[in-house]
């Protein structure tokens, strides 16, 4: 019989508003921390962890969501399966 089970860690990094670069790097740290440490399959992060919270006027900003992109394909390279 298969073992169905994921091992799901939940992280809770600190964003900094509008350091979409400097967020992302806490995302994929607190990544490697929590396969390392917990084994995690699956790591869940807050909404807006990328852009900090409450981005509020970033939104209006069109480089933002440039930056959240070029973020999510960086976090897409660094973190494999």
């Amino acid at each position: 019989m298969a073992n169905n089970q994921i091992r799901v860690v939940l992280a809770q990094i600190d964003p900094i508003v509008g350091d979409v670069a400097g967020n992302t790097r806490k995302v994929i740290a607190a990544t490697q921390q929590a396969r390392q440490q917990h084994a995690a399959e699956l790591v869940v992060f807050p909404e807006l962890c990328l852009t900090g919270y409450p981005p509020e006027d970033l939104l209006l900003r069109p480089g933002l969501l440039k930056r959240v992109d070029k973020s999510l394909k960086t976090l897409c390279q660094q973190i494999d399966d």
